[in-house]
């Protein structure tokens, strides 16, 4: 979608009454579709799911984009401790069980969301792996939510181009080599895949939004 169709699109939700939001993991690619909504309508809520394990640099990030932009961003928190996510040997469960604790971290806080809203605004795009690619730009969601995903057919050179088109401040991690950054146990640095540093020798891509928060 260009610019213009997502915006007729976010008028349409508008005019209809529905109640909108998005969410955001703050990767250096994320600012494309934080500046667009915010240039488009500034009063859309900005979900942003502090798991606990992300990197510093990521909270610093956020806060700093933010600043900049003027989002108006709520902090979603999951609702398990840490100290009660270990498996049955005591380790914290992304070492064993990744998946569950992709579940207790990400997908369990912003369920609660889903059930509170209409429309879900997401920055997903079909060159970032293989679910990805088989999604379209309006899905079913949970809790009769229609999720919309505006930048799924967006390069990374779209992407890039306007980034640098606004002088958006980068991810402090990117010049490091992180090219997809998650938390910080599960994200390591990676040279040319974007989704390659995630999960790294696990048979995992996603962390469960993009795949229990949709019904196909």
């Amino acid at each position: 979608m260009n610019l213009e169709e997502i915006e007729y699109q976010i008028r349409l939700f508008k005019s209809e009454g529905k109640k909108i939001f998005a969410t955001s993991s703050f990767q250096g690619q994320s600012v494309a579709l934080l500046h667009l909504l915010n240039t488009i309508d500034s009063g859309i809520p900005i979900y942003f799911i502090n798991t606990g394990f992300l990197f510093p640099d990521t909270i610093s990030y956020k806060d700093t984009i933010a600043k900049l932009l003027n989002l108006y961003i709520i902090e979603v928190r999951p609702s398990v401790p840490k100290n009660l996510q270990k498996d049955s040997s005591g380790n914290l469960l992304y070492t064993s069980e990744p998946d569950f604790c992709c579940h207790l971290n990400k997908v369990q806080p912003l369920d609660s969301i889903l059930a509170e809203n209409d429309i879900w605004i997401s920055g997903v795009r079909a060159s970032q792996n293989e679910n990805r690619k088989g999604l379209n730009t309006l899905e079913k969601a949970p809790h009769n939510v229609t999720r919309f995903h505006p930048l799924l057919n967006w390069t990374d050179k779209i992407i890039y181009d306007y980034i640098k088109k606004f002088n958006l401040p980068s991810h402090p991690l990117e010049n490091s080599g992180y090219i997809s950054i998650g938390c910080e146990p599960c994200t390591r640095k990676s040279e040319y895949d974007i989704r390659e540093g995630r999960w790294f020798g696990l048979n995992k891509s996603e962390c469960g939004l993009h795949t229990d928060l949709i019904i196909k």
